[in-house]
């Protein structure tokens, strides 16, 4: 099957998950309960999940999956093997709290490469895709990175971990960028805030994430124009496109820029850690 084949069915199946997703809220029959700890999980985001996972099977039964919720094995990733990527509710805070920072997103790798990419967030009405080499859309229209070139002059965004203790080590990054940027920006999901890189709406987006929180978004961003790129060198066992360890994206003026203040804040932390021991 043709990439754009896959583009298709992968927007098809966002859309339909967009749907239950909607209802889910709207009827607020959901339990909730929190999984390693911190990381709150909603019964939706299990059933669309589960939803998915068959609308996958049904047309692409001999691709491996890794997915949230029921078939997080990350070993697939090793393979280089066609694998789609799905987070079933990117935001899932945002879903249970009413906001509408909330995104199905759906990706397709093969060697090591993300070839097709889709973000829809029901509640917003808006749709990003991507294929590899053939540009990003919202909605069927296409979308460009923005053009800053100035990072004093520059909206970025970022995220933090569940798990309070590891907070900490990144406020100096979050000091750094809060003193050298317009302003900062944290709406709760991953995949939208990569895709609104790609449309423009911000400049840069920096954070360590899971696959299938990054993966659709950031070939969005990147076909978009986007600059993309991690902060170190990534593990040889991992395709870089699929690694989700201190991801940067932003526009491509301002990326080396961001960049030198991020790892001077972790430096300036480690400065810091040998000065008490």
């Amino acid at each position: 099957m043709e990439p754009s084949q896959r583009l298709a069915e992968a927007e098809r199946i966002a859309r339909l998950a967009g749907e239950r997703i909607v209802a889910a809220r709207e009827s607020q029959a959901f339990q909730q309960r929190y999984k390693s700890g911190d990381e709150l999980v909603t019964d939706a985001d299990v059933e669309i999940d589960r939803l998915i996972a068959s609308e996958l099977d049904a047309h692409f039964q001999d691709d491996a999956r890794l997915t949230e919720e029921i078939s997080p094995d990350r070993d697939v990733l090793e393979d280089n093997d066609a694998v789609w990527i799905v987070d079933p509710i990117d935001g899932t805070v945002n879903f249970a709290y009413g906001h509408p920072h909330v995104a199905v997103s759906i990706a397709w790798a093969s060697e090591g490469k993300i070839r097709v990419g889709v973000v829809h967030a029901p509640f917003l009405g808006e749709t990003f895709t991507a294929l590899r080499g053939e540009g990003a859309w919202l909605n069927g229209e296409p979308i460009q990175a923005s053009n800053a070139s100035e990072l004093p002059r520059s909206l970025i965004a970022t995220g933090f971990p569940y798990r309070r203790d590891a907070r900490a080590p990144l406020f100096r990054r979050l000091a750094g960028v809060l003193t050298s940027c317009r302003d900062i920006r944290r709406n709760g999901s991953a995949a939208l805030d990569l895709c609104h890189v790609a449309c423009g709406r911000l400049d840069a987006y920096y954070e360590s994430v899971s696959p299938w929180d990054f993966a659709a978004g950031l070939l969005i961003a990147r076909e978009a124009g986007a600059k993309t790129g991690h902060l170190y060198q990534c593990p040889d066992r991992i395709p870089s496109e699929l690694y989700g360890e201190n991801i940067l994206v932003g526009a491509p003026r301002i990326y080396d820029a961001l960049r030198d203040i991020l790892l001077k804040a972790d430096d300036d932390r480690l400065d810091e850690i040998e000065a008490q021991n």
